[in-house]
C-alpha cells in the first residue's frame, strides 16, 4: 500500500493531535507548526469483512444513482460493508473538515479541488500513485496532473467537466433573436444579446445572469487575459486590471439591463427547477455541463449549448477540462486496499458508470467514456460530445487551487457582493480583491 502524502515537517499524529476539535480547516492550517513524527496507519489484513465509509457531496437524485453503483459493487463483494452519507456541497464541506480535523475521516470521500491541497498538505490524503488494485492508466494526464502535488497524487476525478452558456431558444423565437454562433461570439456580443433580449421583452426575461463570484467562470475569464487566477505555484495570479476588467463587464451589463439587478442571485434557489432559467426569467446562463440534463429538462428540452464567450478571440484560451469533484482516500483509513478497489471500481468499471452516468461529469477513463455514450440520455450526449470536443483541442492546463483557496472564495464572494451594490467601485474592488487574496495566500 503507498504512503500517506505528507507535508514537510508535518506527521500525520501531529495533523490529527493538534487539530483534534478544531472543527475546521483553519484551525488545522493554525497548527501545522507543531508535528510530531510519523508513524503508518495500521491495515486490516486478511479476508475478513471490510466495513468502508463513502461520503459525497450532492442531491437525492445523485445519491439514487450512486447507491445503485454501490450495489452492483456490493453484490460482487458480499463481505464488504460500505455505510454512505451526502449533503449538499456547503454543509459537506463543513462537515468533512469536523470529521477530519476530529481524526475520523471517512475511508472514500468526495473531495472539492479548492480542498484538495488545504488536506493534501497537511497529510490528510492518501498518495494514491501506485496504490494497489487502482489502475488509472486509461485517465489522460491532462486530467490527472493537476492533482499530483509534490509527486502525490491526491485525487482522482470523479468526472470530467466544464462550464458552458445554455441560452432557452423559446425566448429567442418569441421576439425574433438569432441564436449566438457559440464559436466565435464574444463578450461584447453577449451584451448586445442580452441587451435585445431585454428590450423586446419589456424587462420580463434578463438576457443574461450569472453568479459573478462563481470561480469556474472567473477562471475562463481570467484564463482569457493571458493569466490565471491561480498559478502552478500556488500564487494568486490574476491582475488588478484583469478582476476591475471581470467586474466593469458585468456591471456595463447591469447598467444597460441586459444582466439582472444587484441582489437578483440572492433569492433563487438551488438546482435546475428553481433557475430564473427555468422559471423564464433569464434567457441565458452558465452552468456546469454536467447538469445540462437536469436543465434542460426543467426548460422543457429547449435550450442550446454555447461555448463560454470570445474563446475563438481572447489572447489566449479560458475552457479547460476541470474535475471540481475528486475522489480521495484517507490516509489513516485503516482499509485503504478495500477503499482503492472500491474506488477502482467507480472509476474504471463499465457497469457503475452505466448506473451513474454523467451525475458528475464524463468518466475520465477514455475507454468507458466511449463505451457509456451509447447507453447515456440525449442530454448526457450533448453535454459529452460538448467536453469530448473541448478536451481534443489546444486548451490550457488546470492547477490544483493552493491552500487558502476556499478563503479566497469568500473574500471574492464579499467584495463581489459590495461592486455589485456599488459600495465600493470596481477599480477599488479589484485592488482589495487582490491585495488580500495574496495576503492569505502568503
Amino acid at each position: 500500500m503507498a504512503t500517506p502524502h505528507l507535508a514537510p515537517g508535518l506527521t500525520r499524529r501531529g495533523f490529527h493531535h493538534l487539530a483534534l476539535g478544531a472543527g475546521a480547516v483553519t484551525a488545522i492550517g493554525a497548527t501545522a507548526a507543531c508535528a510530531v513524527e510519523p508513524e503508518e496507519t495500521p491495515q486490516e489484513t486478511g479476508s475478513g469483512p471490510v466495513e468502508l465509509n463513502f461520503v459525497w457531496w450532492g442531491d437525492a437524485a445523485r445519491a439514487e444513482v450512486t447507491e445503485a453503483a454501490l450495489d452492483i459493487y456490493r453484490e460482487a463483494h458480499p463481505d464488504v460493508t460500505i455505510t454512505t452519507e451526502y449533503q449538499d456541497s456547503t454543509p459537506y464541506k463543513d462537515k468533512l473538515a469536523t470529521r477530519i480535523a476530529a481524526g475520523d475521516a471517512p475511508d472514500l470521500m468526495a473531495m472539492r479541488r479548492d480542498q484538495l491541497r488545504e488536506y493534501g498538505d497537511r497529510g490528510a490524503l492518501l498518495d494514491l500513485n501506485g496504490v494497489d488494485g487502482l489502475d488509472i492508466g486509461q485517465i489522460p494526464d491532462s486530467a490527472i496532473d493537476p492533482w499530483t502535488v509534490d509527486g502525490a497524487l491526491l485525487g482522482v476525478p470523479a468526472g470530467l467537466n466544464t462550464i458552458g452558456f445554455i441560452v432557452q431558444t423559446t425566448v429567442l423565437d418569441e421576439y425574433g433573436i438569432d441564436l449566438p454562433d457559440g464559436d466565435t461570439w464574444t463578450w461584447d456580443d453577449l451584451k448586445v444579446f442580452a441587451d435585445s433580449i431585454t428590450a423586446a421583452s419589456g424587462g420580463a426575461v434578463y438576457g443574461t445572469g450569472f453568479e459573478v463570484a462563481t470561480v469556474a467562470n472567473l477562471y475562463v475569464y481570467v484564463r482569457q487575459q493571458g493569466e490565471d487566477l491561480y498559478t502552478e505555484d500556488g500564487a494568486l495570479g490574476a491582475s488588478v486590471a484583469t478582476m476591475q476588467g471581470w467586474f466593469d463587464m458585468i456591471g456595463a451589463m447591469r447598467e444597460s439591463g441586459g444582466f439582472p439587478p444587484a441582489g437578483f442571485f440572492e433569492d433563487v434557489g438551488g438546482g435546475a427547477e428553481a433557475s430564473y432559467t427555468a422559471q423564464g426569467k433569464l434567457a441565458s446562463e452558465i452552468i456546469p455541463t454536467n447538469n445540462f440534463k437536469a436543465y434542460n429538462e426543467a426548460c422543457g428540452g429547449t435550450l442550446a449549448l454555447l461555448r463560454i464567450p470570445s474563446e475563438s478571440t481572447a489572447e489566449r484560451r479560458g475552457q479547460s477540462i476541470d474535475c471540481p469533484h475528486l475522489w480521495s482516500i484517507a490516509a489513516d483509513s485503516p482499509n485503504q486496499a478495500a477503499a482503492a478497489d472500491l474506488l477502482n471500481f467507480l472509476t474504471n468499471d463499465l457497469s457503475a458508470w452505466q448506473a451513474m452516468m454523467t451525475t458528475r461529469g464524463v468518466p475520465p477513463n477514455s475507454e468507458v467514456a466511449q463505451e457509456l455514450m451509447g447507453d447515456l440520455p440525449e442530454d448526457d450526449v450533448t453535454a459529452s460530445e460538448y467536453l469530448l470536443g473541448l478536451a481534443e483541442e489546444d486548451l490550457p492546463p488546470a492547477f490544483a487551487d493552493p491552500v487558502g483557496a476556499t478563503e479566497v472564495q469568500s473574500l471574492l464572494a464579499d467584495i463581489s457582493t459590495e461592486v455589485e451594490f456599488e459600495r465600493v467601485t470596481a477599480a477599488d474592488g479589484a485592488q482589495q480583491f487582490v491585495d488580500e487574496a495574496n495576503a492569505v495566500l502568503g
